[in-house]
C-alpha cells in the first residue's frame, strides 16, 4: 500500500531513457511543457510560411515551361497571369483570415468541412490535404536540389540521393519540436526574403536605368509539347502551373494552436505578412524574368538566370542567393512537416486513420506522422527522379479542393450565424458560433473564395489530367474509402468492447496449464514455479526430435519435475510448432464450460541484446498461430542470462 501511495497521480517521476534518441532530437519534454513550446509571429512565419514563400523560386518557371510553347507571343502573358494569381491570393487571404478567427483551435479545411458540410466532405478535405502535404515535401525539396545542382552541375546525377538526404534532415529537425525547428529555420527564411528583395530591387533599378540586359548564354529551352499558338487552353495550363504558388496559404489555419496567445490574432497577422511578401515577390520575379528573357530549363532554373543577370556574375552574391533559395525550398517541406502530423492526428482522433498517429512523441510533436511523411515523400522522389516538372502536375489539385471545401464550409457557417437567434451560442464539435450582424459580407467573401478556387481546381484537373493529375483525382476517393474502412473497424471494435450491453461473463472454472520445454534447466524450473501459482493442473510437454536428447530430458525431469506429468510428443519430421498446436487443439476440444488453457513458456532474455538472435522466440511463433483462439492464453516467464 505504501508503494501504491508513492505512485498516486502526480507523483510518478519516471522519464524516458534513450540516450541515442536524446542526442538526435533532444531531451524528452513533459506534457506540462506544452504551453512553453508555442511560437510567436516571427518564428511562426518561418514555420508555416516557408512553403508559400519558397514557391516564388519555381512558380514563374513552371508558367514559362507552358508559355514557351507559343514562343515570344506566349511569354508576354507571364506578368498578367501573375497578377491574376495575386488577386486570387488576396481573396484566399481574406477568406482564411476569417477562418482563423472562427476556428481558433485550428484544423483548417478538415474541421470547417466537418462542422458545416458533413463527415464525407471532411474526409475529402483531409485526404486532399494529406496528399498535398506529401507532394509539398517532394516538390519543394526536389526544387531545392534543382537550384543546388544549377550552381554545381557535376552533382546532377546524384540529385535523388541528395533530395532524400534533405528529407531525412528536415524530418530529424522537426522531431526536435515545433519551437526548436522554427528557431533553426527562422534565419534562413529571412535571409531568403532579404536576398529575393535585394535581387528584385537591384534588377528593377538596372531595368529603369537601362543597364539590365538579357540572359547571357541561356540554357537550352524546355518545352513540354512542341511549338503551338497562343490558345485559351495554353493560358489556362500556364495559370494552373502558377497557382502552385498558393499552396501553403492554408497552413497557418491548420496550425493555429502552435502560436502563443492570443493565438488567433498572432496567426492572422502572420497570414497577412506572408501574403504581402508572397505577392510582391511573385510579381517582381515574373516581371524581371520576362524582362531579361529567361527561359525554362531543367539544367538551370529561371531564378538562377535572373540572379546572375541582375548581378552580372556568378560571384558571392549569386552563390548567396542560390544558397538561400536552395535552403528555403528545402525548408518549404517544413510547413508540411508541421501540418501533416497535426492534420493526421485530427483525422486519427476521429477514427479515420490509425490511432498511433494521435500519439505525441518525446518532444510533444506527432512523431509517427512526421516519420510517415518522410518515408512516403522519399518514395515519391525516387519514383519521379526528383523532377519538379514531373511532380508539379500532381501538385495543387488537392490543396485547391481543400480550399473550395473550406470556403464553402465557412460560407455555410456565416449563413447559420445569420439565422441564429441573438444572444444564442451554438456549440459545434470544432467551435462555437453566435449571431453575427456582418454575416452577409463574410458569407460573400468566403463564397467568392469558394467559386474562385473551384474554378482553378477544375482548370488544373482538366489541363493537367493527361500529365498525371488523374493520379490525384483517383487517389483522393481511394483515400476516402480507406478512411471509411478504418472508421468502420474502430466503430465495430468499440461496439464489441462497449460496457452498455455487457453480456453475461463466463466464469473461469478451471485453468489447464501447459508448459512446452526443450530441456530441463534453471529457466524451466523458474517457469514451473510460476505455473504452480496458476493451477495444480500442469502438463509439461516436450517435442521429441532426437531420441537421445529426449531420454536426457526424461531423466532430468524425473529428478527435478516435482512429480508433475511430462508428455512426450514424437515429431518424426523434426517439427516443433505443428505437433504442439495439434495437441493443443485436442485439449481445446475437451474443454468444458469455464475452462481455459494457459501456455507458460520459459523465455531466455540475454543481457546482451545482440545475442537475442541466437535464441528462438517460441512465444512469438505460438502467438501468430494461436492469436485468434479465445480460450488460450500465452505467458512468457523470463530467465535472464549473463553471457
Amino acid at each position: 500500500m505504501d508503494l501504491d501511495r508513492n505512485f498516486l497521480r502526480g507523483r510518478a517521476k519516471a522519464t524516458p531513457l534513450n540516450p541515442i534518441r536524446s542526442l538526435l532530437i533532444g531531451r524528452p519534454l513533459a506534457t506540462a511543457d506544452a504551453p512553453h513550446q508555442t511560437i510567436g509571429k516571427v518564428v511562426g512565419l518561418a514555420v508555416f510560411a516557408s512553403d508559400a514563400l519558397s514557391s516564388t523560386a519555381y512558380s514563374t518557371q513552371e508558367m514559362l515551361v507552358v508559355l514557351a510553347a507559343a514562343g515570344a507571343a506566349g511569354l508576354l502573358y507571364i506578368t498578367p497571369l501573375t497578377l491574376g494569381i495575386i488577386v486570387l491570393l488576396g481573396i484566399l487571404t481574406l477568406s482564411y483570415e476569417q477562418t482563423i478567427h472562427a476556428y481558433p483551435d485550428g484544423g483548417g479545411a478538415y474541421i470547417v468541412a466537418r462542422d458545416n458540410l458533413g463527415e464525407l466532405s471532411a474526409q475529402v478535405a483531409g485526404a486532399a490535404l494529406l496528399t498535398d502535404y506529401i507532394l509539398t515535401v517532394a516538390v519543394s525539396i526536389s526544387s531545392g536540389v534543382a537550384n543546388f545542382v544549377s550552381a554545381v552541375p557535376v552533382l546532377y546525377p546524384y540529385r535523388v540521393l541528395i533530395a532524400i538526404t534533405f528529407v531525412l534532415l528536415v524530418m530529424q529537425i522537426n522531431l526536435r519540436g515545433v519551437k526548436e525547428a522554427g528557431i533553426i529555420f527562422a534565419f534562413p527564411t529571412y535571409f531568403f526574403v532579404v536576398m529575393m528583395y535585394l535581387t528584385i530591387g537591384v534588377g528593377m533599378f538596372r531595368l529603369l536605368t537601362g543597364t539590365l540586359g538579357t540572359v547571357i548564354d541561356p540554357p537550352e529551352i524546355e518545352m513540354l509539347h512542341g511549338l503551338q499558338g497562343v490558345t485559351a487552353f495554353l493560358i489556362l495550363r500556364a495559370f494552373a502551373n502558377g497557382t502552385t504558388a498558393l499552396t501553403g496559404v492554408e497552413a497557418i489555419s491548420n496550425g493555429i494552436t502552435a502560436f502563443k496567445e492570443p493565438r488567433s490574432k498572432n496567426a492572422g497577422k502572420t497570414l497577412v505578412w506572408m501574403s504581402v511578401i508572397l505577392g510582391s515577390l511573385l510579381l517582381g520575379t515574373a516581371f524581371l524574368a520576362y524582362s531579361i528573357g529567361a527561359v525554362p530549363s531543367q539544367f538551370e532554373t529561371v531564378f538562377s538566370q535572373l540572379v546572375r543577370t541582375v548581378f552580372n556574375s556568378r560571384g558571392v552574391i549569386y552563390l548567396a542567393a542560390l544558397s538561400a533559395t536552395t535552403v528555403i525550398l528545402i525548408m518549404a517541406a517544413n510547413t508540411a512537416f508541421a501540418d501533416f502530423p497535426r492534420l493526421g492526428a485530427l483525422v486519427a482522433g476521429d477514427g479515420f486513420l490509425p490511432r498511433q498517429l494521435n500519439y505525441r512523441g518525446d518532444r510533444l510533436v506527432y512523431s509517427r506522422g512526421i516519420v510517415a511523411l518522410a518515408l512516403i515523400a522519399s518514395a515519391l522522389i525516387i519514383f519521379f527522379q526528383a523532377s519538379v516538372t514531373n511532380l508539379i502536375p500532381l501538385y495543387a489539385i488537392g490543396v485547391f479542393l481543400s480550399f473550395t471545401l473550406s470556403q464553402t464550409g465557412m460560407a455555410r457557417r456565416w449563413w447559420k450565424s445569420g439565422h441564429a437567434r441573438e444572444g444564442e451560442v451554438v456549440q459545434e464539435a470544432g467551435s462555437t458560433y453566435r449571431y453575427d450582424r456582418h454575416w452577409i459580407a463574410k458569407m460573400i467573401i468566403n463564397g467568392l473564395g469558394a467559386i474562385c478556387t473551384a474554378v482553378v481546381m477544375i482548370v488544373f484537373a482538366v489541363t493537367k489530367f493527361k500529365d498525371g493529375a488523374w493520379v490525384v483525382i483517383i487517389l483522393t476517393p481511394l483515400l476516402v474509402g480507406t478512411f471509411q474502412s478504418i472508421h468502420r473497424h474502430y466503430k465495430n471494435l468499440a461496439s464489441q468492447l462497449s460496457l452498455e450491453k455487457l453480456p453475461q461473463q463466463k466464469r473461469i472454472r478451471r485453468n489447464r496449464v501447459i508448459m512446452p520445454i526443450n530441456g530441463v534447466h534453471q529457466g524451466t524450473l523458474r517457469a514451473l514455479q510460476f505455473a504452480r501459482t496458476l493451477s495444480t493442473d500442469i502438463t509439461v510437454v516436450h517435442i521429441s526430435i532426437d531420441p537421445l536428447e529426449t531420454g536426457k530430458v526424461e531423466k532430468k525431469w524425473e529428478k527435478w519435475g516435482e512429480g508433475y506429468r511430462l508428455l512426450i510428443l514424437d515429431s518424426p519430421y523434426r517439427l516443433f510448432i505443428e505437433p504442439l498446436v495439434e495437441y493443443l487443439s485436442k485439449v481445446e476440444e475437451s474443454l468444458q464450460q469455464g475452462d481455459i488453457i494457459t501456455i507458460v513458456i520459459p523465455q531466455f532474455v540475454p543481457q546482451r541484446r545482440w545475442t537475442g538472435v541466437l535464441h528462438a522466440r517460441t512465444s512469438e511463433l505460438l502467438r501468430k498461430v494461436l492469436l485468434n483462439r479465445e480460450e488460450i492464453v500465452i505467458v512468457e516467464v523470463p530467465y535472464i542470462t549473463h553471457g
